[in-house]
């Protein structure tokens, strides 16, 4: 179920037990790679990303194997894939 992250005392309710009280600490522990990393994470679960509409490319990775995904700079683009 996805819910909105309106305040500070949702983050406290499933995380204040690991030391996360609110957005600030979500994101330090995130962004750190703390040692609450995956409940943080895991708390997040609900936000997902889907795939692009077009597919990925088809690239080719050394001695002609063929991996599927793309390649580049995505920081443009990525409001378009959310």
């Amino acid at each position: 179920q996805r819910i909105p992250i309106s305040d500070n005392e949702l983050i406290a309710a499933k995380l204040g037990e690991k030391g996360i009280h609110g957005m600030e600490d979500l994101i330090h522990e995130i962004y750190t790679v703390g040692p609450h990393f995956k409940q943080a994470s895991n708390f997040l679960w609900p936000f997902k990303l889907s795939a692009p509409r077009g597919g990925f490319k088809c690239k080719r990775h050394g001695y002609c194997e063929m991996k599927g995904g793309d390649w580049g700079n995505r920081e443009e683009g990525i409001n378009e894939l959310i």
